[in-house]
């Protein structure tokens, strides 16, 4: 397995308008980090994050350093699922940019929130039996149509679109992916808090695998029998939460899977985590 970090460290970005983002993921690097995921919400503050002078030098840096970038495609601001006509197709198009400007970079995978804040509020609402599938399945059509503009404008391979286990049914992400053939990025922390329904990690990591082109690893305290959210809690260290690090790393060795993991922690937590992998398990190193 690979392991990588996040460059969207908020400690290494200053409020100087000369933004440098080869500075940036030279850092991350130095850390020693070769899988790095760039993130397209930096243009929300960065207006030229990814313009084609900072392309070219992300390109070159990837080159002279032995790098893999992936891409975590915007979600501040971004509902593909929004009923919302307007808002879905702005949607779509910030997306469509963000694929376009960074697909340069040869990313791995580009790791799309396929329903977002709007879909999660609704997600989490004391709706009651009759209404919940009927609301959430109106998210997923909209889902629907924006991931299949998404591939028709930009031309991409579908495998090199993952949709995150993010808050939304998994049964419903995995369908979305099944239904365009896309690859799917599990996220550790969402799953063990309970975001994506009431599911093991176990199970979720089984209905993934076929599809798996990336992992988001970091820690949280496991949801229990009782089904318990646990908002604001995930995107711990490893260690912090109920993440059974040796056991999920034996799982994803038996499966042969070599995509990227991604620590998505900042820079010392993820170095911390990265220890915990060395210790528990430095077979899994590469």
């Amino acid at each position: 397995m690979r392991f990588g970090v996040m460059a969207m460290q908020p400690e290494l970005i200053t409020a100087d308008s000369a933004f440098d983002h080869r500075a940036l993921v030279r850092c991350v690097a130095e850390a020693g980090f070769s899988v790095i995921e760039l993130a397209g919400d930096l243009v929300l503050f960065f207006p030229d994050a990814f313009n084609p002078p900072a392309i070219d030098a992300l390109a070159d840096l990837r080159l002279r350093l032995g790098l893999t970038y992936t891409v975590h495609l915007p979600l501040w601001s971004v509902e593909p699922a929004t009923p919302l006509e307007p808002v879905r197709q702005g949607s779509v198009a910030a997306l469509v940019a963000a694929i376009r400007a960074l697909e340069p970079l040869e990313p791995e995978v580009h790791v799309l929130h396929a329903t977002g804040a709007l879909a999660s509020e609704f997600t989490r609402m004391g709706l009651g039996p009759a209404v919940r599938p009927l609301v959430l399945s109106l998210f997923q059509d909209r889902a629907r149509t924006s991931v299949g503009q998404l591939l028709d404008q930009t031309g991409l391979a579908p495998r090199r679109l993952a949709v995150e286990t993010v808050e939304f049914p998994l049964e419903l992400t995995l369908a979305l992916a099944d239904e365009f053939d896309l690859s799917v990025c599990l996220d550790v922390g969402h799953v063990l808090a309970g975001f994506t329904g009431p599911v093991g990690l176990e199970e979720a990591l089984d209905r993934c695998l076929p599809r798996l082109a990336e992992v988001h690893l970091h820690d949280a305290p496991w949801q229990g029998p009782q089904r318990q959210i646990a908002y604001g809690r995930d995107h711990g260290r490893l260690g912090s939460g109920d993440l059974d690090v040796g056991r999920l790393l034996d799982r994803l060795v038996a499966a042969g899977y070599q995509g990227p993991v991604v620590f998505e922690l900042g820079l010392a937590d993820a170095a911390a985590s990265l220890e915990v992998v060395r210790r528990l398990r430095p077979g899994a190193l590469v």
